[in-house]
């Protein structure tokens, strides 16, 4: 049985799926992968993905939640509610946040400000 197929590596996949890591085998780990064990042997180690992908991975939930559909032709309060949940996720302090996800979502820079200063002062207008 190679590590891939090992109970544990299977148990875990959808959370690895969810978080955008990969399951490689423990003697393929490298010093800032994550080795798990088993039965107090190494079972199967996990890459966890940089930063650099953490931002199109929640853009990529996020459309799945509304339908899969591209999030440009959302509706405004549609999009108020994207932008509220990846603040609550953190998306705006990744490097270059705001940008990509007005991009995203079709609209300018300040209308994503916008939606976050509302959503900060406790608005539901933008």
């Amino acid at each position: 049985m190679s590590a891939l197929d090992h109970p544990l590596a299977e148990a875990i996949k959808p959370l690895l799926d969810a978080v955008g890591a990969t399951a490689v085998a423990p003697g393929e780990a490298r010093p800032d992968d994550v080795v798990l064990e088993w039965d107090q042997q190494p079972a199967v180690a996990v890459r966890l993905p940089g930063l650099e992908s953490a931002l199109d991975r929640l853009l990529g939930e996020v459309r799945r939640q509304f339908g899969g559909a591209d999030l440009a032709v959302l509706d405004r309060a549609s999009k108020q509610r994207v932008v509220a949940q990846l603040e609550e996720r953190g998306a705006f302090t990744i490097r270059h946040g705001v940008e990509t996800v007005a991009a995203a979502l079709g609209v300018s820079r300040f209308t994503v400000y916008n939606y976050l200063n509302r959503q900060q002062a406790g608005g539901k207008d933008a």
